[in-house]
Parts: structure tokens; sequence; C-alpha cells
């Protein structure tokens, strides 16, 4: 599974951007259980508050890619005034990746 995230917004408004092969980690299965339980959440409204974070989170299946490159995608928005701690971790697992 490869996951990219893109932090938007905050105080001076920089971008920043991260993306994980979840099967490169030792720690792969929290990394893809932490990713599938985004799906279950109630992520809130995801409406973005002033000064604060706005997280793009991309998932492609990489076994699934075919020659065109095309995979399964899912997208999740989640502002951060609604990001719990695993989604926290997973984030910040990410973007520092």
């Amino acid at each position: 599974m490869i996951v990219t995230v893109t932090r938007s917004g905050g105080f001076a408004g920089l971008t920043k951007h991260g993306e994980l092969d979840t099967s490169d980690q030792p720690d792969a299965t929290k990394l893809e259980d932490a990713v599938r339980a985004l799906g279950a959440k109630d992520l809130g409204s995801g409406r973005p508050q002033p000064d604060r974070y706005v997280y793009r989170l991309e998932v492609r299946d990489a076994q699934n890619e075919d020659a065109t490159h095309q995979a399964i995608h899912t997208i999740h928005t989640v502002a951060e005034q609604d990001v719990d701690a695993t989604t926290a971790w997973l984030l910040d697992r990410i973007l520092s990746a």
C-alpha cells in the first residue's frame, strides 16, 4: 500500500508532502491497520479553521497497478481539529518518511 499525505494551511500557509510504501516498513501491519481504520471513523466536518492544517491522504494499492499505472485510490481529507491520536501518529509517520 502506498500512502501519500499532503498537509496544507497552518499559520504560514506552507505545504508539506510525504509518501510511504508500507511494504518496505517494519511496522507495515500497524500502518495499514491505521489507514484502513480511517474509512470507519467519523472524521468530522473536514472544514478548515483559520491557522489550522488540513490533511489530504491518498491511498494506492501498489499490487493492483496495471500497465497504465492505474491503481485503486482512496482519498481522505481530514481537518486538524478532527485528528485523533492514531490518525496523528499515521500522518506524522508519513510526513516524516
